[in-house]
């Protein structure tokens, strides 16, 4: 059973609301080990995680959802690719190695550039949630 609730206070302080989750221990710990691996605190990496989730900050900007779109069409296209190769080979027909390995390096290439784009994706939130530019 999920035991996760939401508050809304008036508070004096700066912000002038507060919000409560409750949250198992589990919880807690990984959300501080998250935390303290964005350099931040609780508070605020709670804070930015709700304010993305809730659109308020994108968590991809235009330009990531571009460059996600492109990666996703050449996936597309190699798995087209992969599926000829695979229908040629499945009815009997011989296939030169050379278009199984244009076809392996393509894969290698897609999987190299997604890594690539998702560690720069998550170095760029990080420093987003911690403020900096």
């Amino acid at each position: 059973m999920d035991d996760t609730k939401f508050e809304v206070r008036l508070e004096p302080d700066r912000r002038g609301r507060m919000v409560h989750a409750r949250v198992g221990a589990d919880e807690y710990a990984a959300i501080e080990k998250a935390a303290e691996a964005a350099d931040m605190t609780v508070s605020g990496f709670f804070r930015s995680l709700i304010l993305e989730g809730a659109g308020v900050r994108p968590i991809l900007t235009k330009d990531d959802r571009l460059v996600m779109a492109l990666l996703l069409e050449d996936m597309r296209a190699i798995g087209v690719n992969l599926n000829q190769v695979a229908r040629s080979i499945n009815s009997g027909k011989t296939v030169h190695p050379s278009e199984l390995d244009i076809n392996l390096g393509n894969v290698q290439r897609i999987q190299a550039a997604m890594m690539t784009e998702l560690r720069s994706l998550s170095k760029r939130a990080g420093h987003k949630r911690r403020g900096e530019a």
